[in-house]
């Protein structure tokens, strides 16, 4: 076996290379992976501007959002304006199995993507990421998990789950087109109506120190906001994969359960994502007003973080 080759045209470089320190594979590992999966995993990202988290031998990973210069020109791409930075983006949009093969050759593990299309102004999904507290163990993400079903359920809603790859899950559901507004005001209300199914283990509170050692359910998913892409690696100790789940087998599982050396033979020749996922549905009225009475989360948190500092400077001045 070579440690360098050429697929579909792509020169692959370095291949028995560590691919990081604890993923306990290399960069062929990674490739392969992805070449297998590319079938399920393309859907996903077709016609959604990428992000990728790469990871270079002996650096810390970084996420790339900007093309680089020495893209190939049959590297599709995407110019989109981000507001925060104030500039042009220049986007890879991985449509094929041949760019997805060259970002693999960029040890690019990670594959983020936001919730619309190019070319479509609203978002496809409704997104509620759970994210546990550092010492919590997977068994409160299920819970929190499960009271979002519920929740759902009580306004005639049902979504699709996933491991996140990380320590959380991601519930989306599948909408017809609406406004990113009515989206956005929806999740903070799915959010707020979790929490009050179970205050004692579920949070909406956006700064850390506020959570009381409880799953954060984060509604800040909407807009040009991204998740990990269905079956995308991740750089966690494994490499993880963010892999679709039954809700009946959620509470059997942990993430550390799919990794790409498991994912691969887990699937078999199915992909669980598309068989999960409910028809796209129409957002309640209920849910959207009670929405728009909620504030932004990150907007409330900057305003209390500034109070919060000049609390802290007044209480210092007096000392």
């Amino acid at each position: 076996m070579t440690n360098e080759e050429i697929r579909d045209g792509v020169s692959l470089t370095n291949l028995d290379q560590p691919l990081f320190d604890g993923a306990e594979a290399t960069k062929r590992t990674l490739v392969d992976y992805l070449a297998a999966v590319a079938d399920r995993m393309l859907p996903g990202l077709r016609d959604r501007p990428l992000s990728v988290v790469r990871i270079r031998p002996g650096q810390p990973p970084f996420m790339q959002k900007n093309t680089p210069k020495y893209t190939p020109e049959w590297v599709r791409t995407t110019p989109v304006w981000a507001e925060t930075s104030k500039r042009e983006i220049n986007y890879v949009v991985c449509d094929d199995h041949r760019t997805l093969l060259w970002l693999a050759n960029q040890r690019a593990v990670e594959y983020h993507v936001p919730l619309f299309r190019l070319g479509e102004s609203v978002q496809t999904h409704l997104v509620l990421d759970l994210d546990p507290p550092p010492e919590a163990g997977f068994e409160s993400v299920v819970a929190t998990a499960l009271l979002v079903r519920r929740a759902l359920a009580n306004d005639g809603l049902t979504g699709a789950v996933k491991t996140s790859g990380s320590k959380g899950v991601h519930i989306l559901v599948p909408l017809v087109a609406t406004s990113a507004d009515d989206i956005a005001a929806a999740t903070r209300a799915l959010a707020a109506r979790t929490e009050r199914l179970n205050p004692s283990i579920a949070t909406t509170a956006y700064i850390k120190e506020d959570r009381q050692g409880k799953v954060f359910l984060d509604s800040t998913r909407a807009y040009g906001a991204t998740i990990a892409a269905p079956y995308s690696p991740r750089i966690r100790p494994g490499v993880t994969v963010s892999y679709p789940v039954t809700w009946d087998a959620l509470e059997t599982v942990t993430p550390q359960d799919f990794t790409i050396r498991t994912a691969l033979d887990l699937l078999g020749d199915g992909d669980p994502w598309v068989d999960l996922m409910p028809e796209a549905q129409a957002l309640p009225e209920d849910l959207v007003a009670e929405g728009r009475t909620i504030p932004v989360a990150r907007v409330v948190a900057m305003h209390e973080g500034k109070r919060r500092a000049r609390a802290r400077e007044a209480a210092e001045g007096k000392e």
